[in-house]
């Protein structure tokens, strides 16, 4: 479970998860003061930490020579769907085998598997 917690501050949010607590904002355009990505962009680090990780999981388990990833995740918003662009660089010495596998790997992260897989939300008005 992870919580947000948001007071008079405008839109600064805590988010609290086992532990490790950071800080959402909106821009300062819309009115809030830049402490922290926005909860779009969450979305975003969160497809591209999950990328990386897997990708380096896989890459570690068989062995391959790579030093390095980046996973660059940008998102447009469109009437019909948004559309993540994700552009993933792998250092190392790989033969294209390998990239192509780490390719394939790098679709089956479990966020990616999330965000491509029909999302339902269920909310429930509590009090404390």
């Amino acid at each position: 479970m992870v919580t947000a917690i948001i007071g008079k501050d405008k839109y600064k949010t805590a988010l609290i998860a086992t532990g490790h607590e950071v800080i959402a904002d909106e821009a300062i355009e819309v009115g809030g003061k830049d402490l922290g990505p926005s909860p779009g962009q969450f979305l975003q680090l969160a497809l591209a930490s999950c990328t990386a990780i897997t990708v380096r999981m896989y890459a570690d388990r068989k062995n391959f020579p790579l030093d390095k990833i980046r996973v660059e995740v940008n998102s447009e918003k469109f009437t019909e769907k948004t559309v993540f662009k994700r552009d993933i660089y792998l250092e190392g010495l790989l033969d294209e085998k390998q990239r192509e596998r780490l390719l394939q790997i790098a679709n089956a992260c479990p966020v990616h598997k999330t965000l491509t897989n029909p999302i339902e939300i269920e909310t429930v008005l509590k009090t404390d």
